[in-house]
């Protein structure tokens, strides 16, 4: 499936100009650099998301456009309890006027064990996007990290979409359904291009475990689908690792990928980690190879 197959498939998510491409790359923002956003282009991936929590100034994301042409940067996500919504809007604009239709900013609450002040995570995040209005962010550039069937709703009525986080294909499909046509439904998926499934686990394993598997939200959202505190214990059971960060051949992990575009998705994040050592680079060249996106 090449770059722009789903380009316009849900009733005009992108008719603003911007494409985001059917398959892009996440990368933390402690390691992602121009060189890797570059090597995305060149393979034809549609977008770099920097994960984690990417400062408010966007200094990061500014860079990755200007070592650029054509990929789309965008954030995944900025931390509404680090950065207030009145920092991050200017740096918004800045970057939206630079580089046209090439930055799209993720937001989130992130997670309670992290926030002594956490308090209503709706509440939170209404006030937040209340402010993003305020300052002329406008919906269609921004995104939010939503789970749940009430913050699902919320970016369906006050954003571009959603960008869901350590999500298996099934939540996708709800998501699909619960936002309805016209929006972005862009989950993040974790593969591991590696056939022998205990040195595939080793790698994606700790990813997985630290610190998703001890966050309320994330645990709560993989009960909705089946999943149960054994699931969880341990560093994950090997069925939920197995799901979580997809390992095999080139085309097993392809089709990880292609299975949330086949459950709705309209574009897919994929994390691609790798073995200490290992370069990533004729990795990521092989899975766009795989998925023709050249």
């Amino acid at each position: 499936m090449s770059r722009s197959a789903r380009a316009g498939t849900s009733d005009g998510w992108d008719s603003d100009g911007m494409d985001l491409g059917t398959y892009g790359l996440w990368r933390g923002a402690a390691v992602v650099d121009a060189d890797f956003a570059r090597t995305a282009e060149r393979l034809g991936y549609g977008t770099v998301w920097i994960g984690g929590s990417p400062a408010g100034d966007l200094a990061l994301a500014e860079e990755l456009l200007a070592a650029t042409e054509r990929i789309v940067v965008a954030t995944g996500i900025v931390n509404m309890w680090a950065t207030k919504a009145e920092e991050v809007a200017p740096s918004y604009h800045r970057l939206a006027e630079r580089f046209p239709d090439r930055f799209l900013l993720g937001v989130g609450i992130g997670h309670p064990e992290a926030t002594q002040e956490y308090r209503s995570p709706m509440e939170t995040m209404v006030d937040y996007l209340d402010a993003l209005d305020r300052a002329g962010v406008p919906k269609e550039g921004r995104v939010l990290a939503a789970l749940g069937p009430k913050a699902l709703a919320l970016a369906a009525e006050r954003t571009r979409g959603t960008h869901p986080y350590l999500v298996p294909p099934q939540h996708t499909a709800a998501a699909r359904e619960a936002v309805g046509p016209g929006v972005l439904v862009a989950p993040e998926q974790k593969v591991v291009l590696e056939t022998d499934p205990e040195r595939a686990r080793a790698v994606g394993r700790p990813v997985v475990d630290q610190p998703y598997l001890h966050l309320t939200n994330y645990l709560s959202n993989l009960r909705r689908f089946g999943w149960s505190d054994a699931d969880f214990a341990d560093g994950g059971s090997d069925e939920l690792i197995d799901v979580l960060s997809v390992h095999g051949d080139v085309a097993t992990v392809a089709a990880g990928l292609t299975a949330h575009v086949d459950a709705g998705a309209d574009h897919v994040c994929a994390q691609v980690l790798t073995a200490p050592g290992v370069d990533i680079v004729p990795v990521l060249t092989a899975i766009a190879e795989e998925l023709h996106l050249a």
